[in-house]
């Protein structure tokens, strides 16, 4: 039997979408999807997104209420190494699950790149290695 997961991921995907996050309610009536791509995401790739997922749940037999689909927003998630070697140049906000030996858990800086799961960031004209793994979670800072 095919996941929800793998419905969304394989359909997304095969319209020349990235599923940036998946966010399904405990009884999985909800689901939401965050998609991207080059050059970002209008509405009209969300209706587009939208009306197919409902034909393909319809078809692979998996129930909801109601489905939502959008883009990431200016203060996307950065999950692996593919999104910080994509946003190499740009700030990000990244929290680390522990703090480092000076106590300190949140960093924000400039993505100078990434390599081997180890994120380097320029944060307050200094380069800080982050492991990949090791953090909470990490966005993207909006500069307009």
């Amino acid at each position: 039997m095919t996941t929800l997961a793998e419905v969304l991921e394989s359909t997304v995907h095969g319209m020349g979408y990235e599923l940036v996050d998946t966010q399904v309610s405990q009884r999985g009536r909800l689901v939401r999807l965050f998609l991207d791509k080059p050059g970002g995401v209008n509405l009209d790739d969300c209706a587009e997104v939208t009306r197919q997922l409902q034909r393909v749940l319809a078809v692979e037999g998996i129930d909801y209420d109601r489905l939502e689909v959008s883009s990431p927003g200016l203060d996307r998630p950065l999950r692996g190494e593919r999104d910080f070697a994509r946003f190499a140049g740009r700030r990000a906000d990244v929290r680390m699950r522990l703090p480092d030996e000076n106590g300190r858990r949140r960093f924000v800086g400039r993505v100078c790149g990434v390599a081997q799961g180890v994120v380097t960031l320029e944060v307050d004209g200094q380069p800080v290695a982050l492991q990949l793994d090791a953090m909470e979670r990490a966005r993207l800072v909006p500069e307009v």
